[in-house]
């Protein structure tokens, strides 16, 4: 099995499931943030949030699609107490669009304009990309590996597309 490992130290293993369970609370995070954003930015700029929303809705359809194809049980930890799926959730909001710590109402009124708040989502975006890179580069098995990628794939399609409406402002 791999492992996510820091300074030489175990973190934690993950597989294709632990990834997509992930994903699946990274795009419910990204929803929050967009519809927020849609109701601090009136005119056609609200419009292009709640259609970015929408499209992290129909990512976690996906996301969840594929997740349960995956076997349940897909990794080799012990785990009476379902303390992994608390471990992914916390890792996900501490990661991109942070719901759990940080309130969106509170962090969207540091924003000013629309592209400051296109930029944070620009970056949101990115470090989801880099984090299932990771999650890739720390898989299993190959199938696992080519799971991992179409999060990759999806998140960096997403974020192509908020650089395109960044530059157009």
């Amino acid at each position: 099995m791999t492992t996510i490992t820091g300074g030489g130290a175990l973190i934690f293993p993950f597989n294709a499931t632990e990834a997509f369970k992930i994903a699946v609370s990274l795009e419910e995070n990204g929803y929050g943030f967009y519809t927020k954003a849609a109701e601090k930015f009136k005119g056609p700029i609200a419009q292009t949030f709640l259609g970015l929303a929408k499209e992290e809705e129909i990512h976690k359809s996906l996301f969840s699609k594929i997740l349960a194809s995956l076997p349940k049980q897909n990794s080799s930890v012990f785990d009476p107490d379902n303390e992994t799926d608390q471990y992914l959730k916390m890792m996900a909001d501490l990661h991109v669009f942070k719901r759990g710590e940080v309130d969106l109402d509170k962090l969207l009124s540091t924003i000013e304009t629309v592209k400051d708040a296109l930029k944070m989502a620009m970056n949101f975006e990115k470090d989801s990309v880099v984090f299932f890179v990771q999650l890739k580069s720390a898989s299993q098995t190959e199938d696992d590996k080519r799971a991992v990628d179409s999060l990759v794939l999806e998140e960096a399609g997403h974020l192509r597309k908020l650089a395109a409406i960044y530059n157009s402002q």
